[in-house]
């Protein structure tokens, strides 16, 4: 990088990677729909806030306390749906998507950086060994982190074996020697 100052040609020299962050170790994963999920749950919040603001003069304007009970109860659902029920729902859904993914190597440990319910990025740490994968395919879940649901693309991998790594698919083997014996004397018989 080289910036003038006064007409001087000045050199920065950098000595870590765009990519490492220097308290979480090297960058081995972004999301790429990091921007759209904050825009989603930020445009899904405002409006919830909206429609808070907007429920009295609503209610004193559209004369709905002279109304049924039955309607009463429709018309606050309705809004109470909008309101409350959507801002939780993309919550849930999208509360383990990384947005980025850390790697230490001399600790082995993972840092990944995730959105919390008030839209700040979360950071959970996690070793290696504490990764699970899960028997049943999930939607919203590639991995366990200790008991913290995930969600990556592995395609979004810019090197493969930094999610063989995470997922524990580089270790030797996945069957234990005994298993192995087991399923022999399985066909044997």
């Amino acid at each position: 990088q080289v910036t003038s100052f006064q007409g001087v040609a000045v050199r920065s020299v950098s000595t870590s990677s765009p990519h490492d962050h220097p308290e979480h170790g090297r960058l081995v994963y972004k999301g790429n729909l990091a921007k759209t999920v904050l825009g989603v749950k930020f445009f899904s919040y405002s409006t919830s806030i909206f429609n808070l603001f907007m429920m009295p003069y609503i209610m004193l304007k559209s004369g709905i306390g002279v109304e049924s009970l039955l309607v009463q109860a429709a018309f606050y659902g309705l809004i109470g749906i909008f309101t409350f029920v959507t801002p939780v729902t993309l919550h849930i859904l999208t509360k383990g998507y990384v947005i980025r993914l850390y790697y230490k190597d001399e600790a082995d440990t993972y840092t990944a950086i995730t959105y919390n319910a008030i839209l700040a990025e979360k950071v959970t740490v996690f070793h290696q060994k504490d990764v699970k994968i899960p028997d049943i395919t999930k939607m919203f879940t590639t991995f366990y982190a200790k008991t913290k649901s995930m969600l990556v693309n592995p395609t979004l991998f810019p090197n493969p074996q930094d999610y063989n790594h995470l997922m524990g698919y580089d270790k030797s083997s996945f069957f234990k020697f005994e298993d192995l014996e087991e399923v022999k004397e399985a066909d044997e018989r």
